[in-house]
């Protein structure tokens, strides 16, 4: 282990919490999980989600570090089959090691098996799916607004509406209400309003995860509001036993979700910044 005089400067995290846990990973990497969200984190935000890449050069930095940590998760609120095609993950050489977590943790694929292990769908989700179109009805004002289908959960954009920000604000008490009658929860996010069975979220499947894996140390990466709950986890994964688990919090960008950035120890703008640095970390190992 160690670096070359090509190799690119590690950006410094800022806080000591995330100077150590970089310490640790450097240190021990095989004992390292490397957690990542994907949109806004690995992929660029577009205002089609169904649009929505891996960052150019992102397969090939997962692929360099991957054999050089115990394991990379992917940890998104997307299914995990849509993840592993929109992220171009499947049979790549060097991989062996990754893991996604879609549904917040609720579906698992895993490189090894190349299979995708879920849950059945809450019934819940099926009658919101029918009465979901006419709550947004009653908002015709708000044109551009959208329903995507995530079979185990559903999500309405308002990234395309005349008034984004108008129109999420406007959605977000009736589709609260919506979700309350069928045993669902809501959860916010950039231009996003996701409706999804409540029980597992980003901290429950990373800490899990952590567990799983026995890593002496994490460094998590997200971008959004439902991130939180991963900077939650590693927080709290930090404190407990006698030494804690150190760990490094990223944030991907900070314009939209300023609440990340101020938990973070490490801010980058954006995906770009992720993958270069990901790529950086790969080579200093």
């Amino acid at each position: 282990m160690g670096s070359n005089p090509h190799t690119p400067p590690l950006p410094a995290p800022t806080t000591p919490a995330g100077q150590e846990g970089l310490a640790a990973l450097l240190a021990r990497p095989d004992r390292a999980v490397i957690a990542l969200d994907f949109d806004g984190t690995l992929a660029d935000i577009v205002p089609d989600p169904e649009q929505a890449r891996a960052h150019p050069g992102t397969v090939e930095a997962l692929a360099a570090l991957a054999p050089k940590v115990a394991s990379i998760a992917v940890i998104t609120g997307r299914p995990a089959g849509v993840a592993v095609r929109y992220g171009g993950f499947a049979g790549v050489p060097g991989l062996d090691r990754l893991v996604v977590l879609g549904h917040y943790g609720a579906e698992r694929w895993d490189a090894v098996s190349g299979t995708v292990r879920a849950p059945a769908p809450h019934p819940g989700v099926a009658a919101v799916r029918a009465e979901l179109p006419g709550v947004l009805d009653r908002f015709d004002s708000w044109h551009g607004t959208w329903i995507e289908e995530k079979g185990q959960a559903l999500a309405v954009h308002t990234r395309r509406a005349a008034d984004p920000q108008a129109a999420f604000d406007a959605l977000r008490g009736p589709l609260g209400e919506l979700a309350a009658r069928h045993g669902l929860i809501v959860e916010p996010g950039r231009l996003v309003l996701e409706l999804r069975p409540s029980g597992m979220d980003k901290g429950v499947a990373l800490t899990q995860y952590v567990r799983e894996t026995g890593a002496e140390s994490v460094l998590y990466a997200g971008d959004d509001l439902g991130d939180l709950a991963a900077y939650a986890a590693v927080d709290k994964l930090r404190t407990e036993g006698p030494d804690g688990t150190p760990g490094l919090l990223i944030c991907s960008g900070s314009a939209e979700v300023p609440e990340l950035a101020e938990r973070a120890d490490l801010s980058l703008p954006g995906p770009g910044a992720v993958v270069a640095f990901l790529s950086a970390l790969a080579q200093r190992l």
